[in-house]
């Protein structure tokens, strides 16, 4: 492993790196008041931990207060942010990871009405559409103030112990001036480049004069907007190239694109569905043309994409964020020759979804990260084997056969159907979420690896569980589409599962009732429409998809728009009834009760969850040592079941949408909390 080239040192300036994978500055939104305090430090640490080379904290953290946090983003403008980030760059080296930290100043990518309510502000009027904020026009004394919290920021971040800062000059204010799109001002901070430029020269030169010139300053910038009118390679590359020659940074991080609309961020930062590694090449054309040390980031999920970047010559240092949300210990399992043990990201976008919901980011399938001070990431042995037997093969129960199986027990797991993988099977059926089925391949093999026993195509009654003389006995069944939902008609209509599955055939002008919000009326619509349907998608909600992300949405609407579909908020289906050959479905509204609207098609979808199939818990649980009791307390905090009361044998524990209709994250954190400790 010793010529992998992903393993090998970076020297940048002073600074060695020991290997070549790095974490960009992202927001995890896990810090408490601004300041990230445990579980920020602790997030990062384990990647340290991981042996990963570099950890870049921070999604912008924020170095004026007209530049107010939006999601959950470092107040780099307080001094007592100081000792925080020293407690987390300390804890990091002793790991031998460097640590850098993203500074930045919003302009019109925040919010009025949040933080000291102070007017965002921008080189021009136009707000952003993502945040909607009109801004204030930048003054000549904003420019000044703002100049100076730059460079006491950096200041701060050099007395923390970090290695290093960079500034974010893309979508954010450094760029807002740079970007002919955004930028109105008049000379001498507006108009040709050179004008357009000199902001972020001078944020950079305060910063550079007030730190010294060892301290390690780098730009993470657009070099090139790839839009009509926007700044162009060209003007991308020059711009670079001044900042080399005067001395200011040390190295650049690129991006290509904008970011002021989710379309646009997802082109960015590209999610399930969409290409990986889109800007790889360009990354390494602007290398070649300005000739600084080169990071970049986007949607290089996997270590054989980040070694042909480094192989080739196209990047320094790459960053693997999103994969190391997955697996904070890649390169430990590079380095140990385990690869294939590798947790994949799978691109389903659950982390930067959260925090654009206000949510603090977690991964759809390491329920661990962001949980370091209650989850492990590494499961420990128990001290007394036991036999553990789950039933169900979806992400709940494979999850627990997993943690069950790392523990030392003996795991065996039935499951109804010919193959695992339960409703993230049925959801990688379509083409822009296939590579859910990630999750299912990984938890499989790494199983079968540790001798999990698997019984498909049983329908497992109390006897068969019985049989298998269990200490633990874990229900994973997860749940059937809930079919009761209407006042009148419920026979007439198919579920999502109908149609995804392909047991029933798509009609011709189809009506789906999204009730839940999700991913499943949307993969039903792709499916529906790539047979030719024509769709009208509707939610009794005021937006359409409410619990998909804006940015994770962009790939279903690109498809979706350019086909027959139509989206119609604030009404629900309530009723259906024959008509001949076709359905009428009547709509009512929570708004106006009185009102009503038809709808004649051939079929209806209704999209309303599911229903627990929990009939062998409630057999089972009488006859369980624990009656089937969870304590709550015990299993927020981390600590092991100890509830009994019933009679001497198994415990018993349901989990998953076997307790109610949630999603995968849900079922797998369930299975963790519960039984790592088993």
């Amino acid at each position: 492993m010793a010529s992998d080239p992903l393993l090998q040192p970076f020297q940048l300036k002073h600074l060695t790196l020991k290997n070549r994978l790095m974490t960009s500055s992202h927001e995890p939104a896990y810090t408490e008041d601004g300041m990230p305090k445990d579980r920020y430090r602790l997030y990062h640490v384990e990647r340290a931990k991981g042996g990963l080379a570099m950890t870049m904290t921070a999604g912008s953290a924020v170095v004026s207060r007209d530049s107010p946090p939006v999601f959950g983003n470092v107040l780099a403008y307080k001094d007592e942010v100081v000792p925080w980030l020293r407690n987390l760059a300390d804890d990091c080296h002793e790991h031998g990871c460097a640590v850098m930290i993203q500074l930045t100043h919003l302009g019109r990518r925040s919010v009025w009405d949040g933080g000291d309510w102070l007017p965002t502000v921008a080189p021009g009027p136009e707000r952003e559409p993502a945040h909607r904020a009109f801004p204030k026009v930048a003054e000549d004394w904003d420019i000044a103030r703002i100049i100076a919290d730059f460079a006491d920021a950096t200041e701060r971040m050099q007395a923390a112990g970090l290695d290093g800062i960079e500034l974010e000059c893309y979508g954010h204010l450094l760029d807002q001036f740079l970007s002919p799109l955004t930028n109105t001002q008049p000379a001498p901070w507006g108009g040709d480049l050179s004008n357009r430029m000199r902001f972020a020269i001078e944020v950079l030169t305060a910063c550079r004069k007030r730190v010294g010139p060892d301290f390690i300053i780098g730009l993470r910038y657009v070099a090139d907007e790839d839009t009509p009118g926007g700044t162009t390679l060209d003007e991308g590359v020059t711009f670079a190239n001044h900042l080399k020659q005067a001395g200011l940074i040390d190295f650049i991080n690129v991006i290509r694109g904008r970011i002021h609309t989710d379309a646009a961020l997802a082109d960015v930062i590209p999610v399930q569905g969409m290409r990986s590694a889109p800007h790889l090449d360009f990354a390494g054309r602007v290398r070649a043309e300005v000739g600084l040390p080169t990071f970049h980031a986007s949607k290089i999920a996997d270590v054989a994409t980040a070694r042909h970047a480094v192989a080739t010559g196209q990047l320094d240092m790459v960053g693997m964020t999103r994969a190391h949300m997955a697996d904070p210990h890649i390169v430990e399992k590079l380095a140990e020759g385990r690869e294939h043990d590798i947790r994949p990201c799978v691109g389903a976008t659950y982390c930067l979804g959260r925090i654009y919901h206000g949510q603090a980011a977690l991964c759809i399938h390491n329920a661990a990260t962001g949980r370091e001070a209650t989850m492990p990431h590494k499961i420990a042995r128990a001290d007394t084997p036991k036999r553990v037997t789950v039933v169900g093969a979806g992400p709940a129960g494979l999850e627990a056969a997993r943690v069950a199986a790392e523990r030392g027990h003996a795991v065996t797991v039935f499951e109804a159907a010919d193959q695992p993988g339960g409703q993230v099977r049925l959801c990688a059926l379509t083409k822009l979420r296939s590579d859910m089925i990630g999750i299912i391949d990984w938890r499989m093999a790494q199983c079968e690896a540790m001798g999990v026993t698997f019984r498909f195509n049983t329908y497992a009654g109390v006897s068969d569980v019985t049989e298998t003389a269990p200490d633990v006995v874990v229900i994973a069944t997860g749940g059937l589409p809930n079919e009761q939902t209407l006042a009148a008609g419920n026979d007439l209509a198919v579920t999502p599962w109908d149609i995804l599955s392909g047991d029933v055939k798509p009609g011709e002008q189809v009506l789906i009732h999204d009730e839940t919000g999700d991913y499943a009326a949307l993969q039903t619509a792709e499916k529906l429409t790539d047979a030719g349907a024509k769709v009208e998608i509707v939610t009794p909600y005021s937006a359409a998809s409410t619990d998909v992300s804006g940015i994770t949405l962009v790939p279903f609407m690109r498809k979706l728009q350019a086909r027959d579909v139509r989206f119609t908020v604030a009404w629900r289906v309530s009723e259906l009834h024959r008509e001949g050959n076709r359905l009428r479905a009547v709509l009512g509204s929570d708004y106006a009760h009185d009102e009503r609207r038809e709808r004649i098609v051939d079929q209806v979808v209704v999209n309303h969850g599911t229903a627990p199939l929990d009939d062998l818990y409630f057999e089972l649980k009488p006859d369980s040592a624990n009656l089937g009791v969870v304590d709550y307390e015990a299993l927020v905090a981390g600590h092991p079941q100890t509830a009994s009361g019933g009679p001497e044998g198994f415990q018993l524990f349901r989990i998953g949408d076997a307790v109610s209709s949630r999603n995968t994250h849900a079922a797998i954190f369930d299975a963790l909390r519960l039984m790592k400790d088993i």
